[in-house]
């Protein structure tokens, strides 16, 4: 009885899924350092609700042409862990160079920068979580991986309210975010790939080889993606009602959530099946859009926090874990960069939108706009079948 127990619990969690994912978590605390406090920074160092919008659609949208590509190549190399290895690199050291950024164009440049070594690393890494772990628990694996995320995030914003209580300029932290990232790297150096033969494949933009539900899939995820923008605007929205300490407080309330239920999401998900839970996901998403256009008071904020954790927990390790299940094994890498490019294509639109609205209109109509096209997605998800 014992040893179900614990096959059913650690099943799948091999040497490879623990260091990749103390490399996140390493590379999370860093980032969700930077992450709560960029929207400040910029709006303090004169940047508007557009600007906003901008960078945070940007950030995604450079990531995503290295996610196609470095899908690809890894696939045609084969070779994984040499991507992934110098995508944590390249973020490391453009966070070095925002430390000492002075106005908000620096950032502009350097952020999309650092987003870029994620587009790098993020194919190859899932790929080798796909290949080195059994198919019938990748719900659990990408769980896991992402729950060491959000613990990252967790610890990350909590080291961020800290420095900041302490008084520490945004520059400062920044630094100590750098050094953390260089970090990160250091757990890749155990990882084992897979030995795999490289191959004579060509570089697609499209989806013309891939099976019919991968594509059904993947243009309702970037459908999603156009409702799902920059994580900004909700800590702009909680800044104006409080405070910018109590705003990262909310941000942190928000990762924690995601943290306890990112695993058990993707363990939910191998048993009942990934769209369901998705579909959760798209739901609550729409739930928290609607708080934030007709919240009243801080504990609307409160719980719209909580929701909208709750959503990225159900939507993204299973999305990841979705796609690969349903792309064929010789161009996973592919598959999973061409998911991630149409993904994160729908993020700049989807942010420029949003911040034009909120600099333009309204905060209020950045939200209305973010609960309509969420709706879209859910909608699409419940009427489209896809067999898993």
């Amino acid at each position: 009885m014992k040893k179900s127990i614990k096959r059913g619990l650690m099943y799948g969690i091999t040497a490879n899924v623990i260091l990749l994912s103390l490399t996140s978590l390493l590379a999370d605390i860093s980032s969700e350092m930077i992450q709560p406090i960029l929207p400040l920074f910029i709006t303090a160092l004169g940047a508007g609700g557009l600007i906003v919008g901008i960078l945070g659609g940007l950030s995604d949208s450079f990531a995503s042409i290295f996610h196609m590509i470095s899908g690809h190549l890894s696939d045609k190399t084969g070779k994984r862990k040499s991507f992934i290895i110098g995508g944590y690199s390249i973020s490391a050291v453009a966070k070095l160079f925002m430390a000492a950024a002075k106005s908000w164009i620096a950032i502009l440049i350097l952020r999309p920068i650092e987003r870029i070594g994620k587009g790098i690393r993020e194919p190859p890494r899932d790929a080798i979580l796909a290949e080195t772990t059994p198919k019938s628990v990748h719900g659990k694996v990408f769980g896991f991986n992402k729950a060491f995320d959000r613990t990252g995030a967790i610890f990350g914003s909590i080291l961020a309210i800290i420095f900041m209580t302490l008084g520490f300029v945004y520059n400062k932290i920044f630094l100590i975010a750098a050094i953390i990232s260089f970090a990160s790297v250091i757990p890749l150096i155990f990882v084992k790939e897979k030995k795999l033969k490289p191959k004579k494949i060509k570089l697609q933009l499209g989806m013309k080889n891939f099976p019919r539900d991968l594509k059904i899939f993947i243009w309702i995820t970037t459908l999603f993606s156009l409702a799902n923008f920059s994580y900004m605007f909700f800590i702009l929205r909680a800044n104006a009602a409080s405070s910018a300490i109590a705003a990262v407080a909310l941000y942190l309330i928000s990762n924690i959530i995601f943290e306890l239920l990112a695993t058990p999401s993707g363990i939910i998900a191998d048993r009942i099946g990934k769209k369901k839970v998705i579909i959760a996901g798209y739901l609550l998403l729409l739930l928290t859009n609607i708080l934030f256009i007709f919240y009243n008071s801080f504990t609307a904020l409160i719980i719209g926090f909580i929701i909208y954790g709750l959503s990225q927990a159900l939507t993204s390790g299973n999305e990841r874990a979705l796609t690969a299940d349903l792309a064929k094994r010789k161009n996973l890498g592919t598959a999973i960069g061409t998911s991630y490019m149409y993904v994160s294509i729908a993020a700049l639109p989807a942010s420029i939108i949003a911040g034009t609205l909120w600099q333009y209109v309204s905060p209020q109509s950045a939200f209305i706009y973010g609960a309509a096209v969420s709706f879209l997605a859910l909608l699409a998800m419940l009427l489209i079948r896809i067999k898993e």
